[in-house]
């Protein structure tokens, strides 16, 4: 059967046509004739995420993303075209990440390899989306904008509160401070310069000073030597045998032994003691007021006179008639 030219005009624009959808399509990344599985993903935020982005197993690629659309609800449907016949299962997880600073965003499956379950063209996979590397310095400086913010705010009042104390007259007072403070501190330069010459001055006595404090170190040190070769030991013993004599001879006279410890324990020789005593201090007041009775001396043979006792009171007194 013989064509007309219009005819096979008309069936060549209509496979114009046909590729045209085609190519086109396949430039989006849809292949009519591709028979790869097709797996979904749903997302918050897909966060850079395009179309024919890849989609890898520990880095390797096994397809792309075909498309992404929203849905009613404002969730993102993924769909991922897998050319690669590894077996994903169905418990894997599409998570998003950024896979580098200038590499854009790829989609990434985590498979569960304790799942034999495998998925089939259609299947959803759990979704997960790793905050890229702006994204978590991001995350990561919102806290210190915060606390830098209040930190300005903190120091805004407080510079507040500076200019409200720092009036007029204060500000006068920190001027005669710092001059006072310039005036004392060249006052305290002209005394170490004094100082510094007095010590010059001085150097040859200093040097002495310390030449005798030297040698009176060595002298400690020389005594310190004495000291430690000292036969403590025997000086302590000696020591401790005449404390232990002492404190027997205390014993002694706590219970009346010796002459010193009669006379503390026994009444009757204190008694004889006082009455001797007070009979000397009698006769020796009898001596004074009347010599004459123990000391007569006569020229021309006198006689003496007789002793008479003296007579005592009650209060242990001579009395002299």
């Amino acid at each position: 059967m013989k064509l007309s030219r219009e005819i096979k005009t008309a069936i060549l624009v209509i496979l114009s046509i046909l590729l045209f959808i085609w190519g086109y399509n396949f430039l989006k990344g849809k292949n009519y004739f591709d028979t790869s599985k097709k797996l979904y993903a749903v997302y918050e935020n897909v966060s850079g995420l395009v179309p024919a982005a890849p989609v890898t197993i520990n880095g390797l690629k096994i397809g792309r993303v075909n498309s992404i659309e929203i849905q009613p609800d404002g969730k993102l449907l993924v769909q991922m075209q897998i050319t690669n016949d590894f077996p994903i299962s169905k418990s894997s997880i599409a998570e998003i990440y950024d896979s580098g600073p200038l590499g854009g965003r790829e989609i990434a499956i985590i498979p569960n390899f304790e799942d034999k379950t495998e998925t089939e063209s259609g299947d959803h996979l759990k979704s997960s989306n790793k905050l890229g590397l702006t994204d978590a310095l991001a995350k990561e400086i919102e806290p210190i904008k915060d606390k830098i913010e209040k930190l300005l705010d903190n120091a805004n009042v407080l510079f507040a509160n500076i200019n409200q104390v720092l009036d007029e007259n204060t500000k006068s007072n920190l001027r005669n401070s710092i001059a006072n403070l310039n005036k004392t501190m060249a006052e305290f330069s002209g005394a170490s310069k004094d100082l510094n010459q007095l010590l010059a001055n001085n150097k040859s006595k200093l040097d002495n000073t310390f030449s005798n404090l030297d040698k009176t170190t060595q002298n400690f040190a020389t005594i310190s030597d004495s000291l430690a070769n000292a036969n403590f030991g025997q000086t302590v013993k000696n020591l401790e045998k005449t404390l232990a004599n002492v404190d027997k001879l205390m014993a002694d006279m706590e219970q009346g032994k010796g002459t010193m410890g009669k006379l503390m324990k026994d009444d009757e020789m204190y008694n004889n003691f006082t009455s001797a005593s007070k009979e000397l201090e009698l006769l020796l007041q009898d001596l004074r007021l009347h010599p004459t009775r123990y000391v007569n001396v006569s020229v021309f043979g006198k006689k003496d006179k007789p002793y008479k006792a003296p007579e005592v009171n009650d209060k242990n007194e001579q009395i002299n008639k």
